[in-house]
C-alpha cells in the first residue's frame, strides 16, 4: 500500500486552533510518500530511504522513542492505537520518502505521524471496527483525534495516551487530512468543523520560505510554544471560575455573550501569577481575539472576492500582532517578511508555531520564480549561516492526504 501525507501552511490562524478558534489553511504540494506491507508480529518498523536511517518500536503500551527525534511521533502513534484499539496488534514496515524541509513550520512531524498512523490503520483494517465507526465517522472527526493523539489527550470515549510533549490543537492535522485542491480552507476548532473554502485562482500561488532555522515543537521550541497554550489554558481558568462556567474553550468563553471579552480583560490583572504577568496574559487574549474575531473572517471576505489589497493589509496586521504579543518572531522570520513585501509580494507572513519556522508569500504565478530567486539570494546575503540550512519553494493549494492499495496488498 502507499500513503501520501502533506505539509501544510496556515494561511492564518496562528496560536488559535487549541483556543478553539479559526484557522485558514492549505495543503503544499510537497510531503511524505511511504509504501507500507503488513508483518506477522506487532512491530512498527520505519525507515527514512532519504537519510537511511530506522526507527523501530512496538504496536503496544510500551512503545518509546528519545524525545525531539522524528521516531517520537511513529512511538506515539502506536502507543495511542494500542490504547484506543486494544485488539489490534499487526505491526507494518515502512519506508518513507520527504521533500518537506525538517521542523521548520510545515507541518513535516505531524505529516509523518499522519503517514504511519494511514499504514497502521489500513494493516489492521482498523475503519472496519466498531470504534472507529463510533468515534471517527468524518475526515474531521479523524483530524481531531489525530491532534488529541499528538497532545495526549482524549478525544470522546478514546482515552488519552502520552503524546510528543506539545499542548497544541488539530489545525495541522485538518489541513492534511481535509485540504481541498485549488482552496484555501476554512476550519474552525473544537470540535473541527468546517466553516467554507476559497478558490485561490490559478493566477496566485504561494511561495514558501524556511528560514533555516529550527522550530522543532518536539524539542528547541517546545517550552516557548507550550508557554502560549498555557496561558490560554489559565485564562480559561480564570474565567470559568469568575463566570462560574465550564466553557470547553477560549472561543467558547468569549462567544457566550456580549460583554465577554471586558469580563475576561477585568479579571486578569487578579490572575496574574509568577509565571504568567497581567501584560501577558493580556496581550495573549488580545492577539487570539484579533486573530480570531477580525482578521480571519476579514481574510476570508478578502480571499473570496480576490481583494489581494485588502489581503496584504489584514496580513500585515496578523504579522504584527503574533511578533508584538505573541512574540514568536525572530529576526530572519521579521526580514523574510519585509523583503517579500519589498519584492511584490502580495502578503507574507510567518506561520506555524513560531520562534524558527517558515513564511509564506502570496505572488502571481507568473511572478512565482524571479520572485523566489531574488528572496532567497537577498536573505541569504542577509544571514549566510541560516540562509545556508533555508529552502524556497513555490506550491498551490494543494491535495489532502490519501492512502492506496495495489493488487498485492489488496490479495
Amino acid at each position: 500500500m502507499s500513503v501520501w501525507s502533506p505539509g501544510r501552511i496556515e494561511v492564518f490562524g496562528k496560536h488559535t486552533d487549541y483556543a478553539g478558534g479559526r484557522s485558514l489553511l492549505i495543503a503544499v504540494e510537497r510531503g511524505f510518500i511511504a509504501r507500507a506491507a503488513p508483518r506477522s508480529d506487532s512491530r512498527v518498523r520505519v525507515f527514512d530511504a532519504g537519510s537511511d536511517i530506522a526507527c523501530e518500536t512496538l504496536l503496544d503500551l510500551s512503545a518509546t522513542a528519545p524525545d525531539g527525534h522524528w521516531s517520537n511521533y511513529v512511538a506515539t502513534a502506536a502507543r495511542r492505537i494500542a490504547r484506543n484499539f486494544p485488539d489490534v496488534r499487526r505491526g507494518v514496515d515502512i519506508a518513507f520518502e520527504s521533500d518537506l524541509p525538517v521542523a521548520a513550520g510545515v507541518s513535516s512531524s505531524s505529516a509523518l505521524l499522519i503517514a504511519v498512523f494511514s499504514a497502521i490503520a489500513a494493516v489492521n483494517h482498523l475503519h472496519d471496527t466498531a470504534i472507529w465507526r463510533s468515534s471517527l465517522p468524518t475526515l474531521p472527526h479523524l483530524a481531531g483525534y489525530l491532534g488529541a493523539m499528538e497532545n495526549g489527550g482524549a478525544f470522546g470515549l478514546l482515552a488519552g495516551e502520552n503524546g510528543v510533549g506539545t499542548l497544541g490543537g488539530s489545525q495541522d492535522q485538518t489541513a492534511i487530512l481535509c485540504a481541498e485542491p485549488g482552496h484555501i480552507v476554512d476550519y474552525g476548532w473544537m470540535p473541527v468543523r468546517r466553516i467554507g473554502a476559497y478558490p485561490l485562482p490559478p493566477t496566485h500561488c504561494f511561495v514558501v520560505a524556511s528560514s533555516g532555522i529550527v522550530a522543532e515543537k518536539s524539542a528547541g521550541a517546545r517550552e516557548q510554544y507550550n508557554r502560549a497554550s498555557q496561558m490560554v489554558a489559565h485564562l480559561l481558568a480564570r474565567w470559568n471560575r469568575a463566570s462560574v462556567r465550564d466553557d470547553p474553550s477560549l472561543a467558547t468563553a468569549m462567544e457566550s455573550d456580549p460583554g465577554a471579552h471586558d469580563r475576561l480583560r477585568g479579571i486578569i490583572a487578579a490572575g496574574a501569577t509568577a509565571q504568567f504577568s497581567a501584560e501577558a496574559l493580556r496581550q495573549r487574549l488580545d492577539q487570539f481575539l484579533l486573530e480570531t474575531y477580525t482578521l480571519i473572517p476579514a481574510a476570508a471576505d478578502a480571499v473570496a472576492a480576490q481583494d489581494w489589497s485588502a489581503l496584504g493589509e489584514i496580513t500585515a496586521r496578523s504579522m504584527a500582532a503574533a511578533d508584538s504579543w505573541l512574540g514568536n518572531q525572530i529576526p530572519e522570520t521579521r526580514s523574510l517578511v519585509r523583503v517579500a513585501r519589498e519584492r511584490g509580494a502580495i502578503a507574507a507572513s510567518a506561520f506555524g508555531a513560531g520562534f524558527g519556522g517558515s513564511v509564506w508569500a502570496l505572488v502571481r504565478t507568473s511572478d512565482a520564480e524571479a520572485f523566489m530567486a531574488a528572496w532567497a539570494a537577498r536573505y541569504r546575503s542577509q544571514f549566510p549561516d541560516a540562509g545556508a540550512a533555508a529552502m524556497f519553494f513555490p506550491t498551490t493549494a494543494g491535495p489532502a492526504a490519501s492512502c492506496w492499495t495495489d493488487d498485492a496488498f489488496a490479495g
